[in-house]
């Protein structure tokens, strides 16, 4: 199945959702791509559902056919950039790389859902199972509003295919992935004069730095655990004793069996100064993703069927999650990665390798057809 000359259609449209700006925590612009996603699925002939959420953008699910042993496509419509950011950082094609807030992670993935069933539609291939397409809205946040719609569409079908994009110019599909959690540290100390009534005082920061200690050492390699305090707050001017601080971490990981000591750790905390008070919260977002016999399983069937057109993947993995990993605790088939390949997403310089768009396209149309 030749993609080539659908290329300029996919870099137009591509182009536009570039352009329609969706940062998570601006409903109105999420809501505006979604009309996008709409309409291009309208085209297509789907049945559409809306979820609508007060705070985040409406979640959609777009639906080809009914029955039993479908196929489920996940991708994000929202991004980590501000609104205009495209006016920095505009979308442009170059010596065969693709720029653009949001292009690689994950719009492009968008179109090569679409041009997927676009093609199969033309050429009359469509699979007799049914087809569903589900566009969430906060996945850079979590998918804390989006999880429960993604649980329950998953345990309704036979595969789920997931277009986050490939992190690594391999090209290796996601059957594996880290699981994710976060962490936040508050500590209550005693404000006073630094110079007047220094001894008055109790620094909260002071306090804080001893626990940051003690929870970066639960880092462990071997166990592929991570742990990473990315911000700290606290105090007002340097000639007061600081009476608040505040520290936020990540956890990544590669079993629950992990979590349950990081978390237990954290949970159980001990003030070094006696008078500090300490509140803690943790919490795990996206469970692990394993590549176990299942998602072998998987893989190869995706692999042989794939060969057959030519196509060659391989396997890999992230220290990074997504919905997939939702998918994948529930014991549903699941593959990961299957959006462009690139490099820098979340940056100014993300982009992705145009022969990608096209070669990604061919793959997916092939695992809907022959699934």
């Amino acid at each position: 199945m030749d993609f080539s000359a659908r290329k300029p259609a996919m870099l137009q449209l591509l182009k536009e959702m570039v352009e329609t700006e969706s940062p998570t925590y601006d409903k109105e612009a999420v809501d505006q791509m979604g009309a996008l996603m709409i309409r291009e699925a309208k085209k297509l002939g789907a049945e559409i559902e809306i979820h609508p959420h007060k705070e985040f953008g409406n979640n959609i699910v777009a639906r080809w056919g009914k029955g039993e042993d479908g196929i489920l496509l996940i991708g994000h419509i929202d991004t980590v950039f501000p609104l205009g950011t495209i006016e920095m950082q505009p979308f442009y094609e170059k010596y065969g790389k693709v720029f653009g807030p949001g292009a690689l992670d994950m719009k492009s993935g968008l179109v090569i859902m679409l041009t997927a069933i676009a093609a199969l539609k033309e050429r009359d291939e469509m699979p007799n199972r049914p087809i569903t397409m589900l566009f969430n809205t906060d996945e850079e946040m979590g998918s804390y509003e989006s999880r429960a719609l993604i649980e329950d569409e998953a345990k309704k079908h036979a595969l789920t295919l997931v277009f986050e994009p490939c992190e690594y110019l391999e090209g290796t599909l996601h059957t594996w992935r880290k699981g994710t959690g976060k962490f936040t540290i508050r500590v209550q100390g005693k404000a006073a004069h630094s110079g007047g009534a220094h001894k008055k005082g109790l620094n909260a920061i002071e306090e804080l730095s001893h626990q940051i200690v003690k929870i970066q050492q639960l880092t462990d390699y071997e166990e592929g655990t991570t742990i990473n305090i990315g911000a700290m707050y606290g105090g007002r001017a340097i000639n007061i004793v600081p009476a608040y601080a505040e520290a936020e971490g990540d956890i990544r990981l590669t079993n629950l069996k992990e979590y349950v000591r990081v978390q237990n750790f954290i949970c159980s905390l001990k003030s070094v100064k006696k008078e500090a008070f300490i509140s803690v919260w943790c919490i795990l977002n996206r469970p692990p993703m394993p590549f176990n016999k299942l998602l072998e399983k998987t893989f190869k069937k995706a692999e042989k069927l794939a060969e057959a057109e030519g196509i060659k993947i391989r396997a890999g993995g992230s220290g990074s999650a997504s919905d997939a990993n939702f998918v994948a605790y529930l014991n549903v088939p699941v593959l990961d990665g299957l959006g462009t390949i690139g490099e820098d997403f979340h940056t100014e310089n993300e982009y992705f390798l145009l022969d990608s768009f096209i070669s990604r396209a061919e793959l997916t149309a092939t695992l809907l057809r022959d699934w």
